[in-house]
């Protein structure tokens, strides 16, 4: 360190981790008095805490935009760049500070004196800045030439790097190395990295330039603390905050500047890399996806962060830091000025000039902006930070309201108008976006209320606004946690690392919870274990080996159960639109498909039961089969006997003929379907089959019995199982007649035992009542009007009566002004729907060579 050297400066050069900062607050605390510029409020908070720390709080101060700790006898003062006070200051040589002097001033992140945005605010500290006893310039290596030009006495020393950076290459977020720093280029891209890792690895800590200190605070202490291993970060990670980084991992390598979407420079992706390692300890950098997928550094690149070598810099961003006060017009004029060093270059216009220009250009302020006192105090307003982001135009509405109150009456802002707006931000509610912006919004009064000469009581509204930003930010930090970590995956994960996956101890709940470490991990149904969504990540797969142990000792204790279950613990399931399972204990444990016949499915055990042993399988699979032919000889019984009497080779040929497309058909099944077997059948076999519950209707063959509601559901999904098609939409249990189904509905439910009478079905036994009275009052070839009553009472319509009088044979005779009246014709095979073969149609003639019966079948 060495004795202290009158006006010595000093440049320390290099890349990231190299102790520049760290040198340099050991050389303050080594002067009686120091002063310190940061490019951000985080940085500037961090290092104060950390002199506070050596030299007490009533030594040091902190001074940025909206924040101010002034202690009367503060010695040490950390702060923004924007924020050092150097007054009005002689150039380089002279008394920093106007009214103050310290002993050591430092500019810290020297090199964004090339930002085209705050450069000219870096390049004015850079120039003007001076210790009385020494001066440190702390920056980039590339700032070496700029130096010489601007500061040719000053001395360089090189610093490098403790420890070793190398490129990773790019990798998935699920395989991301603990203790990374993943830095997206925008709120919404942090918000979804974040999201991403709080699913896959339990979460992440948020750290973005727009939070306060506070959040930000909290928010690296979860992951300087292990509570997380990952920290989501914009480019402000960047800028000196010391963290326990092993890799960073860009999510893109583009940024929108305020201007322009554009590819980071160089130098800037290696600030940024840069965070990874911390004092011996090496790093490597890399990008988030896979090779090829558009984000990833090109070689050259690589090389240029690995060995820190970059392209010098040729020329700082200068804009006038002594304006001329005497009007506004000169005032604009010095703040446009050209510099005159060769490398200079004018900053480009920033929001501070835009407002006061577009201010200037109001009669009613230039009215008011008169003499040097009152531009001052319009340069003062104008220098107002947009931390709203809401542009020039908007904000320079709330600039010219401030700057009216300041130059009216007292010349201070209304206090019931600054407490209307900090009472229109204290609330804690809403999302992390929502909070986010009022804590921008509380930082610009904030702001306002450290300018002692725009408030009645500075000292008050100062404190409300920093206990509003402190509420905010507490308020934010909970939010973030509750969006982005997920606390007992986080836990699990650690206790994972520590004891490994064969040595957790796993519980299964009375309930089925499945938990790993006293930590819930999944549930278990019946057979099927679903993870809890909250625990789906990359280390599931280790979680379940250490689960796979017990697991599979609970299966087959769950094997056991179910054979031994009563009936009652069993279900068919028909859920519309999914395939026929048998459910046990709520869940499902089989399938059904095609079979012998179909009263006989098959039955397939569900994935989820894999896992069992052969004898384990062949329990359930018998208890299974035994409920099944229980349920359908309970429910089906008729339909089973039918087909039972159809495959015994004891049954007439004849009435076996009839009985097959019967029981195949579910019990139900169009008369002109089975047309050429009834008219062999004598007396006796048309008793078995009335034996049977078979009734031979005018238009169609049922069992009374199987038009019930669960012998229905049974039926349609033997059929479905079948068909190897998902479980059909059923008529409500109980419903005789429906009114304009829709195709899928009707198509079940002619399937079901309902015959299409247009707009309108009917159920077939009803169908076949009304055709026995519509037989029962005719006489002889004469016309006659059927008695109505039966038909209103079941709600037909007239269009769907006359559909059935026509189908059973019957054809309509009109008179005037009276009822109408039928005339019997003889039922011939119903073509109904049949299609009309057209003249010259190949298909058509195919049809005439078809029986009557195959032409216009139903059923």
């Amino acid at each position: 360190m060495g004795g202290v050297i009158n006006d010595r400066l000093v440049a320390m050069l290099g890349p990231t981790n190299t102790g520049k900062t760290h040198y340099a607050i050991e050389r303050m605390c080594a002067h009686s008095s120091g002063l310190m510029g940061f490019p951000l409020r985080l940085l500037a908070r961090e290092v104060y805490d950390r002199v506070v720390a050596i030299k007490g709080k009533d030594a040091v101060a902190l001074l940025t935009g909206e924040e101010k700790i002034l202690p009367p006898k503060a010695r040490y003062f950390l702060c923004t760049a924007e924020s050092m006070p150097i007054g009005e200051g002689r150039q380089a040589g002279g008394r920093a500070g106007g009214d103050r002097d310290f002993a050591f001033v430092a500019l810290d992140e020297a090199q964004l004196a090339a930002d085209s945005e705050r450069g000219h605010v870096f390049t004015d500290r850079l120039l003007r800045a001076r210790g009385r006893e020494e001066t440190l310039i702390l920056g980039s290596e590339t700032l070496r030439p700029m130096l010489r030009a601007l500061t040719p006495d000053a001395e360089i020393i090189g610093r490098p790097r403790f420890s070793t950076l190398t490129y990773a290459g790019p990798r998935k977020l699920s395989r991301l190395p603990k203790r990374s720093v993943v830095v997206a280029f925008s709120a919404e891209e942090v918000y979804a990295v974040a999201e991403m890792l709080r699913r896959l690895r339990g979460g992440a800590a948020v750290v973005m330039g727009a939070l306060s200190p506070r959040t930000r605070n909290a928010q690296v202490q979860m992951y300087q603390a292990g509570e997380v291993d990952y920290l989501v970060a914009t480019d402000a990670v960047g800028m000196g905050l010391n963290m326990d980084v092993a890799h960073v991992a860009f999510a893109s390598l583009r940024k929108f500047d305020g201007k322009r979407a554009r590819r980071l420079a160089i130098p800037e992706m290696a600030q940024i890399a840069g965070r990874a390692g911390r004092h011996q300890r090496d790093g490597t950098f890399g990008t988030l996806g896979s090779e090829g997928s558009g984000a990833s550094f090109d070689p050259e690149e690589v090389a240029a962060i690995e060995g820190h070598h970059f392209k010098p810099l040729d020329h700082l961003y200068w804009r006038c830091g002594t304006p001329d006060f005497a009007s506004v017009d000169r005032l604009i004029a010095s703040l446009e000025a050209k510099p005159d060093h060769r490398v200079l270059r004018a900053a480009p216009e920033a929001i501070d000039l835009t407002v006061l220009k577009r201010l200037a250009g109001e009669p009613d302020v230039a009215h008011r902006a008169r003499g040097q006192a009152m531009t001052e105090r319009l340069w003062a307003a104008c220098g107002l930070p947009d931390f709203r982001k809401t542009g020039a135009e908007h904000h320079g509405r709330l600039v010219g309201r401030i700057f009216q109150h300041l130059s009216e009456g007292d010349r201070r802002i209304p206090a019931h108008w600054f407490a209307d707006e900090i009472q229109r931000l204290d609330t804690v509610q809403g999302d992390v976006e929502t909070i986010a912006g009022r804590i921008a919004a509380a930082r610009t009064w904030a702001y306002i209320a450290h300018r002692a000469d725009w408030l009645a009581e500075p000292a008050h509204w100062a404190e409300r606004t920093r206990q509003l930003e402190e509420k905010l930010s507490d308020a934010l930090h909970e939010r973030l946690t509750q969006r982005f970590v997920d606390r007992r995956t986080s836990v699990l994960l650690r206790d994972l690392d520590k004891r490994g996956a064969e040595l957790l101890p796993v519980t299964i709940a009375d309930d089925g919870q499945v938990s790993v470490s006293d930590e819930p991990i999944g549930h278990l149904t019946g057979f099927r274990f679903v993870a809890d969504a909250n625990a789906r990540h990359a280390d599931m797969k280790r979680l379940m080996a250490a689960a796979e142990r017990r697991l599979g000792a609970e299966l087959a204790r769950r094997a056991k159960a179910l054979a031994a279950d009563p009936d009652g613990a069993f279900t068919l399931a028909t859920d519309i639109g999914r395939p026929v399972a048998i459910f046990w204990r709520g869940d499902v444990v089989a399938r059904l498909g095609k079979g012998r016949s179909l009263t006989e499915p098959r039955l397939t055990l569900h994935r989820t039961l894999d896992p069992l042993v052969t004898e384990d399988r062949a329990g359930v699979i018998e208890r299974l089969e035994h409920w099944l032919q229980g349920s359908i000889a309970r429910h089906l019984a008729p339909l089973a006997a039918i087909s039972a009497a159809a495959r015994d080779k004891a049954t007439a040929p004849v009435l076996r003929g009839l009985l097959a497309p019967v029981a195949e058909a579910g019990g139900i099944v169009s008369r002109d379907a089975v047309a050429a077997a009834l008219p062999v059948l004598d007396r006796d076999q048309r008793r078995a089959a009335a034996h049977l519950g078979l009734k031979i209707g005018t238009l169609d063959l049922f069992v009374g019995a199987l038009l019930k509601p669960e012998p229905m559901r049974w039926r349609l999904a033997l059929l479905a199982a079948r068909a190897a098609a998902t479980m059909p939409p059923l008529p409500t249990p109980g419903t005789a007649m429906l009114d304009d189904p829709d195709p899928l509905l009707r198509a079940a439910a002619m399937r079901a035992g309902f015959r299409d009478l247009g707009d309108q079905m009917l159920r077939v036994d009803l169908v076949e009542r009304l055709a026995r009275q519509a037989h029962d009052a005719r006489e002889g070839q004469r016309p006659f009007v059927p008695d109505p009553s039966l038909s209103t009472s079941l709600g037909l319509k007239p269009p769907a009566v006359a559909r059935l009088m026509r189908t059973l044979g019957f054809a309509r005779r009109d008179s005037a002004g009276g009822p109408v009246a039928w005339l019997w014709r003889g039922r011939r095979p119903d073509r109904v729907d049949a299609p009309r073969p057209r003249p010259g149609n190949a298909f058509g003639a195919l049809a005439r060579l078809l029986p009557p019966q195959a032409q216009g079948a139903h059923g």
